[in-house]
């Protein structure tokens, strides 16, 4: 009897990273490192947090001697907060980030982030999830509004592009056309919202 295997799937992960206010001003820089490393950003806003909301966030570090320090420092100016997408992000981000204390990734990842952009042990530079559960959590945190779905890849990003995304958008375009409005941008826009064929509804998050 012949046995038929489902093809693999691949699923694209996600982690969170934060650029955290000492180094703000190598925004720019860090990005082009993170996208010639394989990442995409699929989300990125800047924000500056209160010292609840960090506490809140590393709920996980309360109790330790440098958690009070970790708060202040957290919230002391702003932060750029992204998730990023690639296979294998988490682990794949955490090799590019370096071991936490700055002072030890200078000697054991001599060319990682945090020996580069990192003070000490707690002023590191950046932010990286630990696993996919926490990546998960972290970036609900920072982005309540995120769509957490595995990116398609290969013939299921094709088949959903055919079925849903072309068709949709040829009616759009045709409709346009036909009603040629002063905006058409905003009103195709508008149509592509109302005539979603996946309704409930479509989330739309512009970067801060």
């Amino acid at each position: 009897m012949e046995v038929v295997m489902p093809e693999p799937q691949i699923y694209v992960e996600r982690t969170l990273a934060i650029i955290k206010p000492d180094i703000i001003d190598k925004e720019e820089e860090i990005e082009d490192i993170i996208l010639r490393s394989g990442f995409h950003i699929v989300q990125k806003r800047k924000l500056q947090l209160s010292p609840e909301q960090c506490s809140n966030f590393y709920a996980e570090k309360f109790g330790k001697v440098f958690f009070p320090n970790l708060t202040a420092y957290m919230s002391s100016g702003p932060i750029v907060a992204m998730v990023l997408a690639r296979n294998s992000a988490v682990s794949y981000w955490k090799e590019l980030l370096g071991p936490s204390n700055s002072l030890r990734a200078r000697i054991t990842h001599a060319h990682s982030l945090r020996a580069f952009y990192g003070t000490d042990e707690l002023r590191n530079g950046l932010h990286g999830s630990l696993s996919t559960s926490s990546a998960e959590k972290e970036i609900r945190f920072m982005f309540p509004e995120a769509i957490l779905e595995p990116i398609p890849t290969g013939q299921r990003a094709r088949d959903y592009l055919n079925l849903y995304v072309k068709p949709t958008l040829l009616a759009g375009l045709t409709a346009l056309c036909k009603v040629k409005p002063p905006d058409p941008l905003i009103w195709l826009a508008d149509w592509l919202i109302e005539h979603n064929p996946n309704k409930p509804k479509l989330r739309y998050r512009v970067s801060q």
